[in-house]
């Protein structure tokens, strides 16, 4: 049985460069050129390299296109750029629900480590992850900053896995807060 040609695709696209004004509006000519749509995206300055990831949609024929266009935008922008074709994301049983984790503190290595491993212990997905460094305004005290979203299982104890998470960040000094999205 052939494939419908019409049906949507996806592919994930992740860019790294040079930081410089412009690159949006070329990347996203370039995948609009192409035939493709803009699903979901991330794009940040990271020293003085832009990053971008991307899902993007669209027939089989388009995402060839664009597969063969980031060939000529590598070269172009001086960028590295990674395609990788996948499936839309759904939550196949639909009883996962969303939380919001914020942890703040004193910056040393390895706390994203130590906060996934909680996590991930506990079979929990991280959904996405912010993290930032900066200096406390009156004392520069370097500080660290993490943003997260996970998804919990609908039989979870909420409060105890609250409770429990509270106690782990209180024990490496962070300050932490967990809840539902909203």
């Amino acid at each position: 049985m052939a494939s419908n040609p019409n049906a949507t695709h996806y592919t994930v696209l992740t860019a790294v460069g040079p930081n410089r004004p412009g690159l949006v509006d070329i990347c996203s000519r370039t995948i609009r050129d192409c035939g493709c749509n803009i699903v979901d995206s991330r794009m940040t300055v990271l020293g003085g390299e832009f990053a971008m990831i991307m899902l993007l949609s669209g027939p089989w024929d388009a995402i060839a296109r664009l597969e063969d266009a980031v060939r000529r935008l590598q070269e172009s922008l001086d960028l590295t750029v990674i395609t990788r074709r996948t499936e839309q994301g759904q939550n196949p049983s639909g009883c996962m629900l969303p939380y919001s984790v914020e942890v703040v503190g004193l910056d040393h290595p390895g706390i994203v480590h130590e906060i996934a491993h909680f996590f991930s212990t506990r079979e929990i997905s991280i959904e996405d992850l912010y993290t930032s460094s900066y200096a406390a305004a009156h004392t520069g005290a370097p500080m660290f900053s993490l943003h997260m979203h996970i998804s919990l299982p609908q039989d979870v104890s909420i409060a105890a896995l609250r409770g429990e998470f509270l106690d782990f960040c209180d024990h490496l000094n962070l300050d932490a807060v967990m809840e539902p999205v909203k």
